[in-house]
């Protein structure tokens, strides 16, 4: 009787533990009720990000641990509603600053609405295991989003930013500048005054420029189109220094704004700019 009562005991065990791999077949991780399964390597306490912030995460995306979907990047991206029950964004949701996790999310939802494809590609099946790694750096309100890339470039490149700091700095002298500087690290020198009318966050804007870098070559010029720049002001339709840079010059007015990198083009360039670059522009700004 009683091996008979332990042989029945060990069968109830050995059947909940199948039936608990059935349920969650990735060992170590677990699972919400929308389907998505999760690991945290660290989790902190704290607010989660709302829609429509946008969240500054690492991120990498695998199958099956050998096809490299998303190779391990920073990247900054908006906050949304669930795109279907148990992906990416129903990940998110459970983040705050500082968490790190794995997810695992349906392949062929996944590829078909967060990737937008047509289909799942030939050569992956809805069985294969998609895995995201992430760790959140951080969230906030899309109107902070350029004062937090600056704060990350100035942390992130310290040396550089000690050199461009220094070249800027080093060329005014050079020339015998003697531009404002703002907050911000901007400098403003005007050249020509104007009716003494400033444009708010909002306006749309009409501005001839020219812009050179530190070395004295044009890498873009309105006036050799003969077309004004039009633009929505402080909206982030241009870069930080020419959204700051514009507000300080009224109707008519002339100048030269002294762009350091962090407030330009950053860690990567952009065409003929290269990383990091110090840029020049000579402004007039014509009408609002």
């Amino acid at each position: 009787m009683k091996k008979l009562f332990l042989f029945t005991l060990i069968l109830g065990v050995l059947f909940t533990s199948c039936q608990n791999k059935k349920n969650n077949p990735y060992a170590g991780f677990e699972k919400t009720k929308s389907g998505l399964y999760y690991k945290f390597y660290n989790q902190n306490v704290g607010d989660t990000p709302q829609i429509m912030e946008l969240i500054d995460l690492q991120m990498a995306c695998y199958i099956n641990d050998t096809s490299v979907i998303i190779p391990n990047n920073r990247m900054i991206m908006p906050m949304m509603e669930p795109l279907f029950a148990g992906d990416i964004y129903d990940a998110l949701k459970m983040m705050t600053i500082g968490d790190s996790a794995s997810f695992i999310v349906r392949t062929d939802s996944t590829f078909m609405t967060l990737f937008q494809l047509p289909a799942l590609p030939s050569e992956f099946s809805a069985a294969d295991i998609m895995r995201f790694d992430i760790k959140l750096n951080d969230f906030y309100p899309e109107s902070e989003f350029a004062s937090k890339q600056i704060e990350y470039m100035k942390k992130t490149y310290k040396k550089e930013t000690e050199n461009a700091e220094t070249e800027l700095n080093n060329y005014l002298k050079n020339n015998n500048y003697n531009p404002i500087q703002t907050q911000s690290g901007l400098y403003y020198l005007q050249t020509k005054s104007g009716n003494n009318e400033k444009p708010q966050v909002g306006a749309k804007v009409s501005v001839h420029y020219t812009g050179k870098l530190l070395d004295g070559s044009v890498f873009d010029s309105s006036k050799s189109r003969n077309e004004p720049l039009q633009f929505i002001l402080g909206v982030g339709q241009v870069i930080p220094g020419w959204d700051e840079g514009i507000q300080l010059m009224s109707k008519g007015e002339e100048g030269i704004l002294f762009i350091p990198y962090y407030l330009a083009y950053g860690d990567r360039g952009a065409g003929t700019i290269p990383p990091f670059a110090t840029l020049i522009f000579e402004v007039e700004l014509i009408d609002f």
